[in-house]
């Protein structure tokens, strides 16, 4: 998650607009003023009382090394330290083989590398080096075009709606593919998970085609709700599967590949190959430890108030008579999910920064970025932080910041 205080780990329109603002030379008006209201969003979260989301990447370097605070109940700090990926990094790697019900795994230094990797030896294993995948995965929306260029995959787009592919795609796709790649849940649409018996018939249908099936699954450790199915038996569906361990386990960075011994054991020659061989990670890996100590075991009530929150914002923007606004989904699938506001979003962003500033409560601590002209898109994702909130709160906070908004034009009207 790349933006302090704002949108967690997003590349689209609002953080290539922040990052761009802060280069001042030959900047224009706009980006100077989303610069300054990116300046203004981060000390109003450092300065309020109230936050709806406290992710742990938004905190200072102080508050991030306190994470390792009790480290030495997460491994025995008296073990020597890693090198080159042995000791403490082997546990991590167990452990997440052992919670995903897979044979082995191996830790990255990032998702990016773990599924150029996986696919790669994917491709040689069945000679084919197409990737069926969803046009808003991870792969076509923000590695610029890594597949293709570093890893000789062709991508092939199976669908561009706001939804997982369905087993009809699969099976009828024009062309031949060798893997199949499903991001689960599906992030840019607004964090969407299929049904289960969706999710299985998709995975037949590749299966029936001879491809394998690769998870992104960086968010995966938050679906158990929303399947109901333990994590080992959605994991078990793919043949290979890819889990971050700062996403939603809030660690320092890193991700882990697990599958077949066979593959993990070539993704380590690969992994060296791409640059990923670190000479030590102890402390992004006692990270993660702590992640899946700390965070795992608590996900899945995140999810269930991220519910309660979801149907609060939208009681509380109708009762303030916005127009248009949506959550999405209307019942998250995830902690996390997506919110839909007609307006400019320079004029929301001000809205919800004024909002902090002024009462100490910050309702939308990510920024807000815009997909389409006169719509604005932000995400919400429920954490410690918003388990203290009750609807009365959300509703209440709603009422506030939609206000200062009035007078302000609307993009569509009811």
């Amino acid at each position: 998650m790349s933006d302090t205080a704002v949108q967690a780990e997003r590349s689209g329109t609002a953080e290539r607009d922040e990052r761009r603002a802060g280069e001042p030379p030959g900047a224009t008006a706009p980006e100077e003023r989303r610069a300054r209201l990116r300046e203004r969003r981060v000390a109003a979260h450092r300065a309020a009382r109230r936050v709806l989301v406290e992710p742990g990447f938004a905190t200072t370097l102080r508050e991030r090394l306190a994470l390792l605070d009790g480290a030495a109940e997460l491994y025995d700090l008296d073990e020597p330290s890693d090198i080159y990926g042995n000791g403490i990094v082997e546990a991590l790697e167990e452990k997440t083989a052992a919670l995903l019900g897979t044979e082995a795994a191996a830790f990255f230094p990032t998702g990016t590398m773990a599924q150029q990797v996986a696919l790669r030896c994917w491709a040689g294993r069945t000679g084919d080096p197409v990737v069926a995948l969803h046009g808003l995965s991870h792969p076509q929306m923000h590695e610029r075009d890594a597949f293709s260029v570093v890893s000789g995959l062709r991508p092939a787009r199976l669908t561009g709606e706001p939804r997982l592919p369905t087993a009809d795609e699969v099976r009828d796709f024009e062309e031949p593919f060798g893997a199949l790649m499903l991001e689960l849940p599906l992030r840019e649409a607004g964090f969407l998970l299929p049904t289960w018996e969706e999710l299985t018939g998709v995975v037949e249908a590749a299966r029936e085609r001879d491809a394998v099936v690769h998870f992104d699954g960086a968010r995966l450790w938050e679906s158990t709700v929303h399947f109901g199915r333990p994590l080992a038996e959605i994991a078990g569906l793919a043949d290979s599967v890819y889990v971050s361990f700062y996403k939603s386990l809030k660690g320092y960075g890193g991700a882990a590949l697990a599958g077949p011994r066979a593959l993990v054991e070539e993704s380590k020659a690969w992994r060296h190959r791409y640059g990923g061989a670190v000479f030590q990670q102890f402390p992004t890996v006692l990270s993660a430890l702590a992640g899946l100590e700390r965070e795992l075991p608590r996900l899945p009530s995140y999810v269930t108030h991220a519910r309660v929150v979801a149907a609060a914002l939208r009681e509380g923007f109708a009762a303030a008579g916005l127009p248009w606004a949506r959550v999405v989904p209307e019942v998250p699938h995830t902690h996390e999910f997506q919110v839909w506001l007609p307006y400019d979003a320079e004029v929301v962003g001000e809205a919800a920064v004024r909002q902090a500033e002024e009462t100490g409560t910050l309702l939308f601590s990510r920024g807000w970025s815009t997909t389409v002209p006169g719509l604005a898109v932000t995400e919400v994702g429920i954490d410690t932080a918003g388990l203290r909130w009750t609807a009365g709160d959300v509703r209440a906070a709603v009422a506030d910041f939609a206000a200062r908004l009035e007078g302000c034009p609307a993009y569509r009207q009811t």
